[in-house]
């Protein structure tokens, strides 16, 4: 499917904003914590939400040179905006794949020997050395070398002359919880992959490694929600927001006390209430969960500073507010409420929701008017 350019702002239900300058501030403020090592950008995922394009633009300007995505059609997307830049592909090599990535100088993260060993054949059928990353699976159990079979074949691989070993890599499963055993076993099973590559660069640290700021840094590190002002170590406040999402009100009414709001009926009013409906809905990524019910509150949307509570179950398209408090006529039929802003952040959201601000970032919509600033 062909990528979808957003709506113009003037037809759009809602509008994402998205900070530019914010993105670069936590970028410096990522590398600052990490200073002999090299500093990359995790940008999958349409860069977490917010775009592809313009992430890696502004970060190459303020000096990014390494880029990680996790399929190739992102990667493509990468070089067309950052075409000296370094690009990592961490989902591997796929079968069909191989001739585009190396038309587009994109490095496949390599995580076993069947995908090492198909690089190889590309590299000689083309009669060049190609880049790739070896990853090294220290505890995660989800991708890479098992550090055995790494050792077993670590001699055969650094000798074929068409492979560039280019990053040496492995993953961090618990670095939010920076007290965990895990994260200084996974440390001891890495420096072990190290030793058998030891002229490659190695990297393990994402943004909650960083941020922790207990683990060695090696050569490069990889951040990724911290750059996009989610919340990375547990407990610890997040860097600049990036994302403000605000949404436009089509109706306001009236409803009166024991009537119910939504589908299913799931709350009642408790007074006479003035609900104003907002253009935006689970479509666009607002989470169903984020809603409310007479069992349990829902989250908050913003106006003039001050919070109103989101009443009954969140639809396809429309979430109600409760804006009973606000001054009378102060909300109406296009005014605009915000449901990310500077405090109502990704993972405000995402709790209400029972979830994280990964998904809420990566599952921004395509239907918001989006618009870059800084």
């Amino acid at each position: 499917m062909p990528h979808t350019p957003p709506p113009p702002l003037d037809l759009a239900g809602a509008r994402l904003t998205i900070d530019l300058a914010a993105l670069v501030d936590n970028w410096r403020t990522l590398a600052a914590i990490t200073p002999a090592a090299e500093t990359a950008a995790v940008v999958k995922a349409d860069a977490y939400g917010i775009g592809i394009e313009p992430a890696v633009a502004a970060l190459r300007d303020a000096g990014c040179e390494t880029f990680f995505v996790a399929l190739p059609q992102e990667g493509i997307r990468a070089r067309a905006v950052a075409p000296k830049a370094r690009i990592f592909v961490l989902n591997g090599l796929f079968d069909e794949a191989g001739a585009t990535l190396a038309a587009h100088n994109l490095v496949p993260v390599l995580g076993s020997g069947e995908e090492i060993d198909q690089w190889s054949e590309i590299a000689r059928a083309r009669g060049r050395k190609l880049a790739c990353a070896l990853h090294v699976d220290t505890g995660m159990n989800r991708l890479g070398l098992g550090l055995d079979e790494a050792r077993a074949r670590a001699g055969e691989w650094l000798e074929r002359p068409q492979l560039d070993i280019a990053l040496v890599m492995s993953h961090l499963a618990c670095a939010d919880q920076p007290d965990r055993r895990e994260n200084a076993d996974q440390v001891d099973g890495f420096d072990a992959a190290t030793l058998l590559f030891p002229d490659a660069p190695a990297s393990l640290l994402n943004s909650a490694g960083i941020r922790a700021g207990r683990l060695p840094a090696y050569d490069l590190t990889r951040p990724g929600i911290a750059l996009y002002g989610g919340e990375a170590v547990d407990g610890q406040a997040p860097l600049k927001p990036v994302a403000r999402l605000d949404a436009r009100v089509i109706q306001v009414r009236r409803v009166a006390k024991g009537d119910a709001i939504g589908y299913g009926g799931a709350e009642t009013a408790k007074r006479d209430s003035r609900v104003a409906i907002l253009s935006i809905g689970y479509a666009d990524g607002v989470h169903r969960l984020s809603g409310s019910s007479d069992a349990a509150p829902g989250a908050h949307a913003r106006f003039d500073g001050r919070l109103y509570p989101l009443i009954g179950r969140i639809s396809m398209d429309l979430t109600a507010v409760d804006i009973t408090d606000a001054p009378e006529g102060s909300i109406s039929r296009g005014s605009w409420l915000s449901l990310l802003d500077d405090t109502l952040t990704v993972d405000t959201l995402a709790r209400h929701a029972g979830t994280i601000g990964y998904e809420v970032l990566t599952g921004l919509g395509r239907r918001y008017g989006r618009r870059y600033v800084g």
